[in-house]
């Protein structure tokens, strides 16, 4: 009974520690990086409905499109404030995602004498297995993202924060990640569940494996093109001391 009692307050004061360093955190974090990640994680779960390309070999997804974003916002964060701290930002906006993709489906469910709007309550109102596909399939990622990251962080002791230190850990955490992210989803949605309830419309695994590498190298080339502007907030963050107040309470916790 004691050591009940006591689990239970260890787990309350865990959850409390974390709801305090999420808080802090995400008033230390810029508004715009947090805002653009949440966006890009709700913009990619309404692309991930359509099938952009479908042949016996390749099939690729309209989430390839912003995804990119949502892994550079990672990589910054993590650079800067440190996995852990990434791992929260994804989990605070998974959270969002639910919370919007909720109101969505309220939306579309509202009655209407308006047959025009049949269309827009189909895409607003999405697909429950999706939602579950690409959240199961996100925060899987971007733990492994998130930690490849890191510890590729480490191998680079000389110069830690130059350009070649900050683009390795972010091409290679972000292709690998990536993979996984569309592998995971593919598998999920277009394997498992599709088939039940999209009247038996499937990709095959090879398919799954074609898109996840496809989508994968595509969303490698646009974390190339802007991973520059990535180094360059870190750099501007580190410059002027940004996330002071989140790095002292974890000073303070130790």
């Amino acid at each position: 009974m004691n050591t009940n009692k006591t689990a239970h307050r260890s787990f309350g004061k865990w959850l409390h520690d974390e709801y305090e360093l999420s808080k802090i955190l995400l008033r230390s974090i810029p508004a715009p990086v947090v805002a653009l990640f949440v966006i890009s994680i709700i913009a990619m779960n309404i692309l991930a409905n359509k099938t952009l390309v479908q042949t016996d070999y390749l099939a690729l997804d309209g989430g390839f499109l912003i995804s990119w974003l949502s892994f550079l916002s990672m990589d910054v964060v993590v650079k800067h404030f440190g996995p852990k701290a990434s791992n929260r930002m994804s989990f605070f906006a998974v959270l969002v995602n639910l919370l919007v993709c909720l109101i969505f489906f309220i939306a579309s469910i509202i009655p209407s004498n308006a047959d025009e709007y049949s269309a827009f309550n189909t895409i607003i109102g999405g697909t429950w297995f999706i939602l579950l596909s690409s959240t199961v399939a996100f925060m899987s990622s971007a733990l492994l993202n998130n930690g490849i990251n890191y510890a590729l962080g480490k191998l680079f002791k000389k110069n830690p924060d130059g350009k070649l230190a900050f683009f390795t850990r972010s091409y290679v955490s972000t292709f690998i990640a990536q993979f996984i992210d569309n592998l995971i989803f593919a598998v999920l949605t277009f394997i498992v569940f599709a088939p039940i309830f999209w009247d038996g419309f499937h990709w095959t695994f090879v398919q799954c494996v074609t898109c996840s590498l496809l989508g994968a190298l595509l969303e490698l080339i646009m974390e190339i093109i802007f991973s520059p502007i990535g180094y360059l907030i870190c750099k501007n963050w580190k410059k002027n001391n940004v996330g002071e107040q989140y790095f002292a309470y974890l000073r303070r916790e130790e």
